[in-house]
């Protein structure tokens, strides 16, 4: 997995660990923890505990389950992105099903990942997800893009920059329609085609024509 590395001396992205699996929870936390720039600041049993702690610490980063008892990931997600609106939730799951990705993304998740990564893999990814990168296992992004329409996985106002992309505006375009500067219409962008797994400006129009955006 290509991206920024931790730099020596920097200041270490906080994990929260959530799952309801003892054994796979600690040997989450167990092997971030070794991870350099990455500090686990504890674990969860399930999403009522997560957010209680997340209240308590603070972490930049939660790395949730999708299904558990009581709470599930989804609700635990849906309340950190309110009462921590700077966290940054990732779903690390067994289950890839369309709905759960919808549902989770919906909540305010910024990736779905498997829990088969490497642990090198799983802590770069909590390091871009911090950085405001989404973050999506291959085998997620392909069933999105099957068959997941875009409104289900972007905000309005990425909905809103999808299209104008593909009308041709350009960023400048994009900027003076929506009263936004350019630097944030370039977030907007960058957003919506990591979060559909698209590559360029062009998958971008294509995506929004084949899902009746234009």
């Amino acid at each position: 997995m290509n991206g920024p590395v931790a730099q020596e001396g920097a200041e270490k992205v906080r994990v929260l660990v959530v799952d309801d699996q003892d054994l796979v929870r600690e040997g989450i936390a167990a092997l971030l923890g070794i991870q350099p720039g990455i500090e686990v600041v504890g674990s969860a049993r399930d999403g009522g505990e997560a957010v209680d702690l997340a209240g308590r610490w603070h972490p930049d980063v939660v790395l949730m389950d999708v299904r558990m008892p009581g709470m599930d990931g989804v609700a635990a997600t849906a309340l950190l992105r309110r009462q921590l609106p700077g966290c940054r939730i990732v779903m690390l799951t067994t289950f890839n099903d369309d709905e759960y990705v919808g549902r989770a993304l919906r909540a305010g998740a910024v990736g779905y990942l498997l829990k088969n990564l490497p642990a090198a893999d799983l802590a770069q990814a909590v390091r871009l997800a911090h950085a405001g990168v989404a973050q999506f296992d291959q085998t997620v992004l392909a069933a999105l893009a099957a068959g997941t329409p875009a409104p289900d996985l972007l905000t309005p106002r990425e909905t809103e920059v999808l299209r104008l992309i593909s009308a041709g505006a350009t960023n400048r375009e994009i900027a003076a329609r929506l009263y936004l500067s350019e630097g944030t219409v370039k977030n907007h962008i960058s957003r919506v085609l990591g979060r559909l797994g698209l590559r360029d400006r062009t998958q971008a129009a294509l995506y929004a024509r084949d899902n009746g955006l234009v």
